[in-house]
């Protein structure tokens, strides 16, 4: 007899676009830090989705305003303005220092907005010619073809054409910056700590001299907080470790409305008329369903004070982690508040501990080949993260 199981993956095997390397189960439903397939399997979720579910599964905080908000008006596009929006504008405002917000609907997108805003900014100006960006190897900004211009990662870019228009150098090299700066540079854009790239936190002064050297040369400084921002490395957003480093625009998504899709591209007053109306748009950007969960979970990150938790849970699990060292399967441990790497020694295959990992039931991903990436939900206790770490140590234990 068929079971349900089979079933479901029949049907996904037959109609699904195989672009993702999906084992064979199927995710039931959560709760806090934990997930069950089908089959009655319980998992610690030590990955969020990809660093999105900040406040764990199924919490009744964005349970209630999704409902809450559903029953009252889901959509209705940028023609008109909505409630939920406006209020969730000031507050991303307040939070991070920037003083206007344009909404998407993922990371993508928010990068996207902040490649065209960087562009149209000059173009407006009388400088067309000025609109190359330089971007970083390892870094990752998205998929499409303008954000994966972006991406320093030749396994993304292969096969999708020229790219042109982005100048890639090592992250963290300020001479290779100096080098690659010209009057047709537009902007910069770098990531306060490498997610996808293997969870690379940027070398010291880096970020400082990356500020000094826009200013140097009348260009855009463009920080990618999609994985970084809403607590996610002990601060708000990732730049707020730098306080003396203030971006022209950053991007956000990911753990912004704990697993609803929504992106924000926001910038500085200097750069509010950079994108005049018709030169970029989302039907569903800013909408009133997404921005009311987003305000739910920003209400929640401060009663639950999950920033402060994210830094002191987050260096605990760094500690755990690092002591892992001593096994000959690890090669080192890094990281930032709870976005954490595990790296593993050049002859163990990642991917096989991954497996191995889910099926001990630990959920983590993989970053930058030979990372094993940790970014659990920020409510995540000490006590799990011992739960989840000592699972780790008995399947690296066993490689070792």
């Amino acid at each position: 007899m068929t079971t349900e199981l089979e079933k479901l993956l029949e049907s996904a095997r037959a109609h699904l676009y195989p672009n993702y390397r999906q084992p064979e189960l199927v995710m039931s439903h959560g709760q806090g830090v934990y997930v069950w397939d089908t089959s009655g399997k319980r998992y610690l979720d030590m990955y969020a989705g990809i660093a999105v579910n900040v406040l764990g599964h199924a919490h009744p905080s964005i349970a209630s305003a999704l409902h809450e908000q559903a029953s009252k008006l889901g959509h209705m596009s940028n023609y008109f303005y909505n409630q939920p929006n406006i209020e969730l504008a000031e507050r991303l405002c307040r939070l991070t220092g920037m003083q206007r917000v344009l909404f998407g609907n993922s990371g993508t997108e928010a990068n996207e907005a902040m490649l065209k805003l960087a562009r149209h900014h000059f173009y407006s100006a009388g400088q067309p010619d000025r609109y190359r960006i330089i971007a970083f190897a390892n870094s990752f900004h998205g998929r499409t073809l303008g954000a994966l211009a972006l991406t320093g990662q030749d396994k993304y870019r292969e096969g999708f054409g020229p790219l042109p228009g982005v100048t890639h150098v090592p992250f963290g090299d300020l001479e290779a910056v100096e080098r690659a700066m010209g009057p047709d540079v537009a902007g910069i854009i770098v990531e306060t700590v490498q997610g996808e790239g293997g969870v690379l936190p940027a070398p010291q002064g880096f970020l400082e001299g990356l500020r000094r050297i826009t200013e140097q040369h009348g260009a855009l400084l463009l920080v990618d907080e999609i994985q970084t921002g809403v607590g996610r490395t002990g601060r708000f957003l990732g730049i707020h470790h730098y306080p003396t480093v203030k971006p022209d625009a950053l991007s956000m998504a990911k753990a912004l409305a704990g697993g609803v899709p929504i992106g924000a591209m926001l910038c500085s007053e200097k750069l509010a008329g950079a994108l005049p109306p018709g030169s970029h748009g989302s039907t569903f950007g800013g909408n009133p369903l997404a921005s009311k969960v987003a305000l739910a979970v920003l209400d929640e990150l401060e009663k639950q004070d999950l920033v402060q938790r994210s830094a002191s849970v987050g260096a605990y699990l760094g500690e755990r982690l690092e002591a892992l060292g001593r096994y000959k399967a690890v090669s080192g441990a890094r990281g930032q508040g709870l976005l954490r790497a595990l790296e593993l020694s050049e002859t163990v295959d990642a991917r096989t501990v991954v497996t191995d990992l889910r099926e001990a039931g630990v959920l983590v991903t993989v970053a930058g080949g030979r990372a094993l990436r940790f970014s659990p939900p920020l409510i995540i206790t000490r006590e799990q993260v011992d739960e989840g770490v000592a699972i780790v140590e008995n399947v690296v234990g066993k490689l070792s």
